[in-house]
């Protein structure tokens, strides 16, 4: 019997199950809190559940180890990551601010040289390399990784990979190159794309150097592979230089594992996490791949992934009062700790400071308000401030009012939150959800206590925003109702294909969607149901989703192990390694295929399309057989672009994509 170990590290819950491959089911599933720093604690512990769990099952039985992860997905969606220098070659200075390229940089520093190349891959300019030195040398303590991005390098990449060399060797740090993460021409979208990845290496490694630890120590000796954006798997070698190409990792798992545990083939998939819901529209049994590249967190990358529509709404999501006089609710972005979960870890201190605050009416938001620390160490570089604050958390949890000793350090708490080296409590649609009896796990009592707090609040018109904790909680869920239905109708208006004459997401909050959803009677009667069922994942999806199936007017399907969907979807997919490329024709009877190596000129467009494959294929072979895969599929795919100049047609560009496939390699003992 072939068996599987699915993995998932999410933001709130690290899933793990183990699977007949050969009979299509699962054997074991678990779960364990997701720990931070040392994300070895959740991982260890989700994986020794499981195997518990199915005590006929041994370690050496299993075959395939698979990870997939909303860790990369979260980071971008709540401005988190390490800090990280993008250098671009040859951009003008107009560049940096297209893309949201200068938003997404901050204050992380910038080098510009000069150098880049021509849209033939001639050279521009000659490379600064010492300016680059000097740069170097001026860097500022705490740069985790550096970004390289040259003019048209995906047409000739040797100005990136010397500014690489002369990096690794001055600071020994990770270097990423735009040109190994896309084959695209847009320099900015590219040098955004890198810049994210770099920032995401040392996150990515810590997950899978903690998961390649544990399943050493178990006597596992399968393969472990990751779960990239568009669902295939890859090796985790790979993933440890390209972690960008693990955003919507965990959301194209729950793609592959919804349509695993249902075999719905054509459906709207709503995956509710700790910190985000990610929907997409399965088609065929098969995801859209999003045309324009991933985008999350406000970032347009250049990362080829499930379409998928993720936003900041999830179980553990900030519960905000909105100024007005109805003093409404509005969920997330960020992500808090639940009350009732700081309850389960520190027990003491949370029922002490709530307590106290219900003492008092009406309570200061403080009341509520705790201070956690992700780090086991001082984090090196920060600035003055911040590191003042960061050490008085080095003990432990404090409450704010013992954290803060003036307004300004405020500030510096909020860059350590953004930064993901702390996090704060508050209440959540998880707390509201243990209120009303949907989850338990976690401590009622203190969730309960968190809502009475809240429910105190005044809004604009002077009156409280709830009678009591068990209407406040059923305020949330509504709330959480009424941004999920938003969320799944805004993916359908976009998936429709039919032009409604606004964007999607206005489209799914106009008032007339909304009266259309109530389907009441009336003079003027509209109504509105989504045509596909909805498939509901997530360990809270049960809680939540019946009402959002209603109120869509569509079949809600829950499927059994909805909550460790994720990690079954890890172990169901296959290998896929693409390689890119282009021939070009700057001028008359001259045709440039770019190479790896840089561009090669042949005089038949054929002769350069031929070298091109076999480049392209030499590639995409390699980097299958390093992920595993002993005899992968080749497929190749060509598009030919051009022009017609004064009635005659002219070739401009021939783009050419090499897909190597297969089933990963399968430990046999």
């Amino acid at each position: 019997m072939a068996v599987f170990l699915g993995v998932d590290t999410g933001g709130t819950y690290t899933d793990a199950v183990l699977l007949d491959d050969a009979a299509g089911r699962v054997l074991a599933s678990a779960k364990a809190l997701t720990s931070r720093p040392d994300l070895s604690l959740g991982i260890g512990g989700a994986i020794d559940a499981v195997l518990a769990d199915a005590p006929g099952i041994t370690p050496g039985e299993i075959g395939l180890v698979s990870l997939s992860t909303t860790l990369a997905t979260n980071a971008l969606v709540e401005g988190q990551g390490t800090r990280a220098a993008l250098v671009v070659i040859g951009f003008a200075p107009a560049d940096i601010a297209r893309a949201g390229l200068a938003e997404a940089l901050g204050d992380d520093p910038l080098i510009a040289l000069s150098g880049g190349h021509t849209h033939a891959g001639t050279e521009a300019a000659p490379l600064d390399i010492e300016a680059l030195e000097s740069a170097l040398a001026a860097l500022p303590p705490g740069i985790s990784a550096l970004a390289v991005a040259g003019q048209f390098a995906t047409r000739n990449p040797a100005h990136e990979n010397a500014a690489r060399a002369l990096i690794r060797a001055r600071t020994g740090l990770p270097v990423t190159c735009s040109h190994e993460l896309s084959a695209g021409l847009n320099g900015p979208k590219r040098a955004l794309t890198a810049l994210l990845n770099a920032r995401l290496v040392g996150m990515i490694d810590r997950l899978v150097t903690a998961c390649e630890t544990h399943v050493a120590a178990r006597g596992i000796k399968a393969p472990l592979m990751v779960v990239r954006g568009d669902g295939a798997l890859v090796s985790a070698a790979l993933v440890r230089e390209r972690p960008i190409e693990t955003i919507l990792s965990g959301p194209a798992a729950s793609i592959a594992g919804a349509a695993w545990l249902t075999g719905l083939s054509d459906a709207l998939v709503s995956d509710i996490g700790g910190t985000t819901t990610d929907v997409c529209l399965l088609r065929d049994g098969r995801p859209a791949i999003d045309p324009e590249g991933a985008r999350v967190g406000g970032w347009r990358t250049m990362v080829e992934a499930v379409a998928m529509r993720t936003t900041g709404l999830g179980g553990d999501s900030e519960v905000r009062v909105q100024e007005g006089l109805e003093g409404g609710l509005i969920l997330g972005p960020r992500r808090v700790i639940p009350l009732s979960l700081a309850a389960i870890q520190h027990p003491g201190l949370v029922h002490r400071m709530l307590d106290e605050a219900l003492g008092r009416d009406p309570a200061p938001e403080e009341g509520w308000r705790l201070a956690l620390p992700l780090y086991a160490a001082l984090p090196p570089g920060l600035p003055p401030r911040d590191a003042a604050v960061a050490e008085r958390l080095l003990s432990g949890p404090k409450r704010l009012s013992e954290l803060l000793r003036n307004r300004v350090e405020g500030p510096a708490l909020m860059r350590l939150v953004q930064g993901g080296l702390a996090m704060l409590t508050g209440p959540t649609p998880s707390d509201a959800a243990h209120v009303l009896g949907r989850q338990s796990g976690w401590d009622a009592s203190a969730a309960e206590k968190a809502l009475i707090l809240l429910a105190r609040r005044r809004g604009g018109n002077g009156e409280r925003l709830a009678p009591d904790a068990a209407t406040m909680a059923q305020r949330i869920v509504d709330q959480l109702t009424r941004q999920t239905v938003d969320c799944l109708m805004e993916a359908a208006y976009a998936e429709d294909g039919r032009d409604f004459g606004a964007p999607p997401e206005a489209l799914a909050r106009l008032s007339l969607t909304a009266a259309a959803l109530d389907r009441a009677p009336g003079l003027v009667r509209i109504e509105a149901r989504l045509g596909v069922p909805v498939i509901g994942l997530g360990a809270s999806a049960g809680c939540y989703y019946p009402a959002v199936g209603a109120r869509l007017g569509t079949q809600m399907v829950v499927p059994d192990h909805a909550g460790v969907a994720n990690a079954v979807g890890a172990v169901v997919g296959q290998v896929s390694m693409h390689a890119e490329g282009q021939v070009t024709a700057p001028a008359p009877g001259l045709y440039l295929a770019h190479l790896a190596t840089g561009p090669a000129r042949f005089a038949e467009a054929e002769a350069a399309v031929a070298a091109l494959e076999a480049d392209l294929t030499r590639q995409a072979r390699a980097r299958a057989k390093a992920a595993g895969v002993t005899e992968p599929r080749l497929t190749a795919g060509r598009e030919d672009l051009g022009a017609e100049v004064e009635g005659q047609p002219m070739l401009v560009e021939i783009r050419l994509r090499v897909t190597a496939s297969g089933r990963p390699r399968i430990a046999t003992g």
